[in-house]
């Protein structure tokens, strides 16, 4: 098994993976590995941004004798046998550089740090990056400092007339509950757009 991503959902994936009698487990996370305490620019109250070890981790640790987790990796390839059934993925190593344009971080692969991994299975449970530029440039709609596509107040139309967005390229990385929720708000926004008015429920 080898799972792709490295929050709470890979964790459930790992343990999962372990609990259905799976012979090996991979979980890739593209992110550094986080130090054991918190920095000096990560005080109280903030969230803490330290590594910590899930019980789908724990589980493996105890299974297999390891740590399932390899850091700054993505997988590169899929490579399928000679009857197309899946049989290992290429991985390479990142390293993530701040942009001096956006000041943002960025990640970029390291050439000739390729690594097979065996895989009959592959679960992706990978996180959120932010908005894709090439969405937002591609409708030329305003966007904020946190990448998020800015709206007009009370409303899910963009700075383009007619375009609209909702969930998470609107609110930022959030729970699926809210991206149905702006979906149907985003809906109701556009049926008035388009008709005048709108039958539609507010949620």
């Amino acid at each position: 098994m080898v799972i792709i991503g490295g929050g709470d959902t890979g964790n459930d994936c790992v343990g999962t993976s372990i609990r259905h009698g799976c012979k090996s487990v991979t979980q890739i996370e593209m992110m550094p590995k986080a130090p054991k305490v918190r920095g000096e620019d990560n005080p109280w109250p903030q969230w803490p941004k330290v590594c910590k070890t899930d019980y789908g981790q724990e589980e493996a640790i105890a299974v297999f004798g390891h740590d399932p987790r390899i850091y700054e990796s993505t997988v590169k390839e899929f490579v399928k046998d000679k009857n197309g059934n899946l049989k290992a993925v290429k991985i390479i190593k990142l390293v993530w550089e701040k942009n001096p344009d956006t000041g943002r971080m960025e990640m970029k692969e390291i050439e000739g740090s390729e690594q097979m991994l065996p895989a009959e299975i592959v679960l992706i449970a990978a996180g959120f990056l932010g908005s894709q530029k090439y969405v937002t440039d591609a409708f030329k709609v305003e966007v904020n400092q946190r990448t998020n596509v800015n709206t007009t107040p009370g409303s899910y139309e963009t700075s383009v007339k007619n375009v609209f967005t909702a969930g998470d390229m609107h609110r930022g990385q959030s729970l699926v509950v809210w991206a149905i929720r702006e979906g149907r708000e985003a809906a109701r926004a556009v049926d008035e757009s388009l008709m005048g008015y709108t039958n539609l429920a507010a949620q």
